[in-house]
């Protein structure tokens, strides 16, 4: 199935490094299922906000996030629909282990590298993870 990206995602997709464009624009053709880019370019104000909520290990001010440069070295995606059978995407992770699977084969076969935010330290182990962040792919 080729899922095309929406206007929002394209939006958003638009403020990352001319390489995660390539390799998102790959991978939404490969996918199983619709995906959703969430965020790209990341400001210092969302930055600190992200860090204070738990949901980031960066502050943006001792220490910028991929997110924060411009253009973004990291976008983060969302698979979609965000609800399937009364289970958030958040509640289901195996939908972000497939959608990691799709994207970094595509930067594999685009000869970009990518870190994603499952698995850090790219070992090939989920579980050795202080911090996951499994819709998260930067470059590396």
């Amino acid at each position: 199935m080729n899922f095309p990206l929406g206007a929002a995602s394209i939006e958003k997709l638009n403020t990352c490094h001319e390489d995660l464009q390539t390799v998102i624009r790959a991978a939404i053709l490969r996918a199983p299922y619709d995906f959703s880019v969430i965020e790209g370019y990341r400001s210092l104000e969302r930055q600190g906000i992200l860090y204070k909520s738990g949901m980031s290990r960066i502050d943006g001010i001792n220490k910028k996030g991929q997110h924060n440069y411009t253009p973004s070295n990291a976008v983060d995606l969302l698979p979609y629909p965000v609800v399937l059978n009364s289970v958030t995407a958040w509640e289901e992770p195996a939908r972000f282990y497939v959608l990691a699977g799709v994207v970094l084969s595509a930067g594999v076969t685009c000869g970009i590298k990518l870190r994603w935010g499952g698995d850090w330290d790219g070992d090939g182990s989920t579980t050795n993870q202080h911090f996951q962040d499994l819709g998260h792919f930067e470059l590396r």
